[in-house]
């Protein structure tokens, strides 16, 4: 896979792709991370990608050319035959979220716009990207922390970035829920004990064990996203055990 950035301040980048997980991932061959300073493709004289608003207002706006010729450029050098996807990093584009993260994960080459000032030229949104994401219900200076976050949450999705291909299945969101407790040693920690389920080396308890608290903290901190979730008929009456202690 690749992800293409096209960023303003590239330098912002350097060290987060040369850590941890992202770094790793690129050694290994498994994705491909390009980032493009923008305003090397702008035409303007004064080497300029913003202007003043038509009908006024504070602020500059991102002009279309040097955008535009920067996603055409990053197309063209793109190896496979699949388009890619043009995300726009906006606060007011749809809510990042674990399953846009995994639907992006099954694309070969994303092209993520990073913004600045007040806001892009409509002509931008209407015809040049393919989604309009944000990363939370707040403003940022600019979009290179949620081309960050998009980054990020891609490329453990992808096999062979993480060590253990199933630890992404299993984190929070994957399965609609919050992710169950884990514990690690020792098995006793300043009268702290580990539960004895999990000491049982009996899979099919901790399996259910591990469920029941997945469920139990996605009701306790995130009912919400139990409206989503597939539930058995087994969950549902576990569920309903929490809600009787809950009224009590």
């Amino acid at each position: 896979m690749k992800i293409s950035i096209l960023t303003l301040f590239p330098e912002m980048f350097t060290g987060v792709f040369q850590q941890s997980i992202l770094k790793q991932a690129q050694d290994r061959g498994v994705i491909t991370y390009d980032v493009k300073n923008f305003r090397e493709y702008t035409k303007d004289k004064h080497n300029r990608v913003d202007d003043y608003p038509y009908g006024g207002g504070g602020g500059m706006v991102l002009t279309p050319q040097p955008l535009f010729d920067a996603v055409e450029a990053t197309k063209t050098n793109n190896d496979s035959e699949k388009p890619p996807r043009i995300v726009l990093l906006c606060p007011q584009g749809d809510r990042y979220d674990q399953k846009k993260a995994e639907e992006f994960a099954q694309e070969d080459h994303l092209i993520l716009i990073c913004g600045h000032y007040e806001g892009y030229d409509e002509r931008i949104r209407e015809h040049l990207i393919t989604d309009e994401v944000s990363i939370g219900d707040y403003v940022l200076t600019g979009g290179e922390i949620g081309a960050m976050v998009i980054t990020d949450s891609v490329t453990r999705l992808l096999p062979g970035a993480l060590g253990n291909d199933t630890s992404a299945i299993t984190d929070s969101y994957s399965t609609g829920l919050l992710e169950y407790p884990h514990y690690t040693r020792p098995k006793e920690f300043k009268g702290y004990k580990v539960p004895d389920v999990l000491m049982s080396g009996h899979h099919g308890k901790i399996d259910e064990w591990r469920r029941e608290q997945a469920l139990k903290r996605t009701y306790e901190r995130r009912p919400d996203l139990l409206e989503e979730v597939e539930l058995s008929d087994k969950d549902q009456k576990y569920l309903s055990t929490l809600q009787s202690k809950t009224k009590k």
